[in-house]
């Protein structure tokens, strides 16, 4: 029941190009039907043109073999091109709902999903079917229709034989069913060794598993690991290619051997004195024999094929009935052109799960163009709650609102465009800097970019690039310094322009002296927006107008600096211990 339903649900896929379908069907057909003509011209060659010397008829009859195969070949052409055509149409709309649906997905599924896995689902498991969905549909329709037609002219020729030859057909069937559900189980591990082996690729050859293995000396060890999961899959790609590799052989014997079986009873009922058939209906049957029985081996081949790749679709279909935990809204609510920017945290409680509470009853109320920070013990909830403004996380209780309206009734492009997120690691593509800004603005000019890197204090560095803005950042913007990077993120921000800024511990990570440039260029992207800054270094956040301090998931203290810091309590003990001298 569950291979009908996912084989109902592959067909699916092909249904916006049935036209074309049919197309391929109809020249599937005539090519049958055109070259079913060449064993009875060959029957006539041989009973009636040969024999009584007719070398017109001989001539005619030639001469139609040779249209046949000119016919035959030229449908072939034509059909292959479309078929093709059609199987990368429905690739490419496979990847792109794939990467669609995991464009949806909620922050928390990527951070319990290794990025290999997901990378090895679109290429490897994507990459894997092509062969089945560019060729499948065109192999079934062209054997099926030879094989059909095959049948019906054997039966005009001879029934007695025709049904000799199809006796064996049912074992054969049964054979490659079960063939095909053996490879099916193999080529789902097999799959997930892929999966396994791309997320060894991507961690420990990405520039930060390099460093870390290189610094740690273990590099060998992450040499044997990967050799361990390729001698895996070299084991289950030998036991993909051998399973059922015997029982298909005995289809193959089996069939050889028909023809033989026809000259046999023929010659046996020739030396009895009554022939069952003609030398030339004998030479015509054997011929539409062999064009009976390629065509049925490729079926079963075929069988085995989709059998095998139901467990590539389970994978795909796996990711494409995932279900976003944070979902668009179906009439999403519009904010203005240039919202002013006030949020609300409105008596909040979040968790990850039903047992883990990690925030419980925040209510706070920021002022459209103030500045909130949020202070206190690592794993306090603090990036939690901001990340709670931009959505990437939806509440379990309360409200979080912009405005007076909640942003689960915002749409995801009207909330990007009001809140925008500089975090503490600031994530570069491999292209070039100009590039990497204009991703947050697309349309943004060349003066735009360089209006935005001044006030980020980037630009001069830049333009000291030997290709300036078009200098390329490296994987993960490797070729950048930290704060180097943290200007280029502020310098996207500003030309974002979000009425509301979230700074997630965005200089944590930073040496004091560049701590201050970039505060500095943070500063100046702050002015006239509302700022949620959350601190780990309390020096940054000292003019702040309203400072939360959480403790365990609930607000402990709230006030300004001075005030907090007169009541001697949780804030005055995480600024003392801030400022306190390590200990050489």
């Amino acid at each position: 029941m569950v291979a009908r339903s996912e084989l109902r649900r592959i067909l699916r896929l092909f249904h916006p190009y049935r036209g074309r379908l049919a197309v391929v069907g109809l020249l599937v057909g005539l090519s049958s039907l055109v070259g079913l003509a060449s064993p009875f011209m060959l029957r006539a060659v041989l009973d009636d043109a040969l024999p009584h010397g007719r070398t017109g008829l001989l001539t005619l009859l030639a001469l139609g073999m040779v249209a046949v195969a000119a016919l035959t070949a030229v449908f072939g052409v034509w059909q292959t091109y479309m078929s093709t055509a059609v199987g990368q149409e429905v690739m490419h709309d496979l990847r792109t709902a794939v990467y669609a649906r995991l464009q949806s997905m909620p922050l928390a599924f990527f951070t319990a999903t290794r990025t290999g896995e997901v990378q090895s689902r679109i290429a490897n498991d994507i990459g894997g079917m092509q062969s089945t969905v560019t060729s499948t549909a065109t192999s079934l329709i062209a054997n099926f229709t030879s094989v059909f037609a095959a049948v019906i002219a054997m039966f005009a020729l001879d029934w007695r034989l025709t049904l000799v030859s199809l006796a064996m057909l049912p074992l054969f069937v049964w054979i490659s069913r079960r063939v095909g559900s053996e490879r099916r189980r193999i080529t789902g591990a097999r799959q997930q060794q892929l999966a396994s082996m791309s997320a060894i690729v991507e961690e420990s050859l990405s520039v930060s598993g390099i460093l870390l293995g290189r610094t740690m000396g273990r590099s060998p060890a992450l040499v044997d690991d990967f050799a361990h999961e390729s001698r895996g899959l070299v084991d289950l790609e030998i036991r993909a290619n051998m399973a059922g590799r015997w029982r298909q052989s005995t289809i193959g014997i089996v069939m050889a051997a028909m023809p033989a079986v026809v000259y046999w009873v023929a010659g046996l009922t020739s030396a009895a004195g009554t022939p069952l058939v003609s030398i030339g209906t004998l030479v015509a049957f054997t011929t539409l024999q062999a064009g009976l029985l390629r065509p049925a081996v490729m079926l079963l081949s075929t069988g085995v094929e989709v059998q095998s790749s139901l467990a590539l679709f389970t994978r795909i279909f796996e990711y494409l009935d995932l279900r976003p935990d944070i979902a668009e809204p179906a009439q999403p609510v519009a904010l203005p052109a240039r919202a002013p920017g006030a949020v609300r945290f409105d008596h909040v409680s979040f968790g990850y799960d039903a047992d883990r509470k990690v925030l419980r009853d925040i209510d706070i109320i920021v002022p459209a163009g103030t500045s909130l920070a949020i202070v206190g013990e690592t794993g306090s909830g603090k990036t939690t709650l901001g990340y709670l403004a931009a959505r990437l996380y939806d509440v379990t209780a309360g409200r979080v609102t912009i405005d007076g309206i909640d942003v689960r009734d915002l749409s995801f492009a009207d909330l990007a465009a009001t809140v925008g997120v500089v975090s503490q690691e600031t994530y570069l593509f491999h292209a070039s800097v100009a590039d990497n800004l204009r991703f947050a603005h697309p349309d943004a000019t060349d003066a735009d970019l360089h209006a935005a890197a001044r006030a980020a204090q980037i630009h001069d560095h830049i333009m000291s690039l030997p290709d300036g803005y078009d200098t390329l950042v490296g994987e993960r913007g490797y070729r950048f310094s930290g704060g180097e990077k943290q200007r280029l993120a502020v310098a996207r921000a500003i030309l974002r322009n979000p009425p509301v800024l979230i700074l997630d511990e965005a200089t944590s990570a930073l040496d004091t002296r560049t701590e201050r440039e970039v505060q500095a260029a943070i500063d100046a992207l702050a002015v006239g927006r509302t700022t949620i800054t959350i601190a780990h270094r309390l020096s940054t956040i000292r003019d702040a107008d309203q400072i939360i301090v959480l403790d365990r998931g609930r607000v402990a203290e709230r006030g300004t600096h001075e005030e907090l810091l007169s009541r001697k309590g949780f804030y005055a003990d995480l600024l003392v211990r801030d400022t306190a001298p390590v200990a050489a």
